[in-house]
């Protein structure tokens, strides 16, 4: 979504908001046949204004913005979509309901932009809503209401008539079901299709909604998906998928998503900050690298009139974009992870596979991992350094010492290519409370949905062994599992492992576990010490009942 600076006012629209989709959204809805439209068969390259710009644009903006890309050498490097996003158009539809381009800001009109951006090698995009008013117009930052909803045909028959070459459609209200949005956003890519012009569409679920990007594979709707609640120019935010999203947060999201990529659709962790300021340089190169791993569209947000030398370094690194866009299309997949160093492989045309080793945590450290592991047979290999294009040998090792919240991508070339390994689980543990000594149990050894994990004297058995692999906790073959929107209070239960992000869980510093979609702790009930003491979610307090020790 494109969200307004405002104050108080957006905590309790949003609240009211979340609490009416919250109530809405029910489990994961289950995705169609995939989408092909023949666009976006690698990850869509472009620029967006809103980032840097919001409501303030107009026609000479872009033109400036659009000229800039070419003789930066963007353009020439795959950037190509110009995406004019909120506040373009005339807050009032024609006497036939046509939408307009608002004549003060681009005084040419819109085909005339269009015309302008093909003329330099460029694609022309657009934003536009599936309902009434567009976020700028929800939050009475732009008037009118010219959303799409009852004009789907007659709005794909206009952008196709300007030359739009993209459009991205955000949801912008706290209304609807999943399956109720799914069939919004079905009806504008009916009515894209219908016009017959290739038009690549660029979806968020997330708008003022409760956040239902990850809970399904949009690849049957779209070309690309929002996963997450709007990015801002910030390392981490704390927020599990709530506005505003950091860097590292929205890598906690998409990560675990990355078996829905594929040709033609990709999620999209949102428009890239790099060149904005808030973050320091090797935070800056974690962001694009990690997006270039990720198969996500590398949509630039910055001035791209005013660039310094480390903004152009890392927007124009070659050699991440070529992994980028690979013509596989697959997202990076998870070798391993525990809690701060992540490593993640991705495996290219060519037989060769890109591996990213990230630091999520505060200090240097040494990640490793092996080409056995990322997917490779052999004993002789190659790798490449993406930053610094220094060329090394290994017979199987991959080693580096990784900074604070830095990023090193090697292509690793040689050898055979397997499917990536599936990493041996990372811990099996016992996770004693602090104020009573006892484990966390799962009674009688139920391997039943929805059974509800207590503490109970440690004795090492099979269900009081937790396996931490990535951000899941795992006894029995289930995972430890928190419903969908918990709330304090809410029980904590074992469940069938689905990747969602209500089965991921942080192992604090401090001895907590905290739940990354809730945020709450996981606690032992009112205090208790006693054997059988039910375990549930509670607002994060440190206390006893919440830290647990692992044996």
């Amino acid at each position: 979504m494109n969200r307004i600076t405002r104050g108080r006012r957006w905590g309790s629209v949003l609240a009211a908001g979340l609490l009416l989709a919250g109530a809405l959204v029910g489990l994961r809805a289950p995705a169609a046949q995939a989408l092909e439209n023949g666009v976006a068969r690698t990850p869509p390259m472009g620029w967006n204004s809103w980032n840097s710009f919001g409501c303030n644009i107009n026609e000479a903006l872009i033109r400036q913005s659009a000229d800039a890309i070419v003789s930066s050498g963007m353009r020439d490097l795959g950037y190509q979509y110009v995406v004019v996003d909120d506040c373009w158009f005339n807050p009032n539809r024609d006497s036939s309901g046509n939408l307009q381009g608002d004549p003060g800001r681009f005084p040419s009109g819109m085909k005339a932009l269009g015309d302008y951006l093909h003329a330099r090698g460029l694609k022309f995009g657009l934003y536009q809503v599936p309902v009434d008013k567009t976020c700028a117009q929800y939050f009475g930052a732009y008037p009118g209401a010219t959303g799409s909803r009852g004009h789907e045909a007659q709005d794909a028959r206009q952008f196709a008539a300007w030359g739009v070459d993209f459009l991205k459609y955000d949801w912008c209200s706290p209304e609807g079901s999943i399956d109720e949005q799914v069939t919004t956003f079905a009806r504008m890519r009916d009515a894209l299709a219908a016009t017959g012009r290739p038009i690549v569409y660029s979806i968020n679920s997330n708008s003022i909604h409760a956040k239902t990007g990850p809970q399904r594979n949009w690849g049957d709707v779209a070309n690309m998906w929002r996963t997450t609640e709007d990015i801002t120019n910030a390392w981490n935010t704390g927020q599990t998928n709530g506005y505003p999203m950091g860097i590292q947060n929205i890598i906690n999201v998409t990560v675990p998503l990355a078996s829905y990529a594929r040709p033609g659709g990709f999620n999209d962790p949102d428009m890239m900050e790099v060149g904005r300021g808030g973050m320091n340089d090797t935070e800056m190169r974690s962001h694009f690298a990690m997006w270039a791993i990720m198969a996500s569209p590398l949509i630039a947000g910055n001035d791209v009139r005013n660039m310094d030398s480390a903004t152009q370094t890392i927007l124009k690194n070659g050699n991440l974009i070529a992994i980028n866009q690979d013509s596989l299309g697959l997202q990076g997949t998870q070798v391993s992870f525990d809690g701060t160093r992540r490593v993640l492989a991705k495996r290219l045309a060519n037989g060769d596979v890109a591996v990213a080793l990230f630091n999520q945590g505060a200090s240097t450290t040494t990640i490793s991992t092996t080409a056995a592991a990322v997917g490779k047979s052999g004993s002789s290999f190659t790798l490449v350094d993406a930053w610094s294009g220094a060329t090394s040998s290994s017979s199987g090792t991959i080693s580096v010492s990784v900074p604070a919240h830095g990023t090193v991508v090697f292509r690793v070339s040689g050898g055979g290519t397997t499917p990536p390994t599936t990493p041996p689980p990372t811990t099996s543990s016992a996770f004693a409370s602090a104020a009573s000594g006892r484990c966390l149990d799962v009674p009688a050894s139920s391997t039943t949905n929805g059974t509800q994990p207590v503490i109970w004297d440690c004795n090492g058995a099979a269900n009081q062994r937790w396996t931490i692999s990535g951000q899941t906790l795992q006894s029995l073959g289930k995972c430890l599992d928190a419903p969908l929107n918990a709330t304090a209070g809410s029980r904590v239960q074992i469940w069938d492992c689905n990747g969602g992000a209500n089965q991921r869980w942080t192992i604090n510093s401090n001895g907590t576990i905290s739940g990354a979609q809730s945020g709450l702790c996981l606690d032992v009930n009112n205090n208790g010490t006693a054997n059988g003491t039910t375990v549930l979610l509670w607002t994060c307090t440190a206390a006893a009942n919440q830290r647990w020790s692992q044996r």
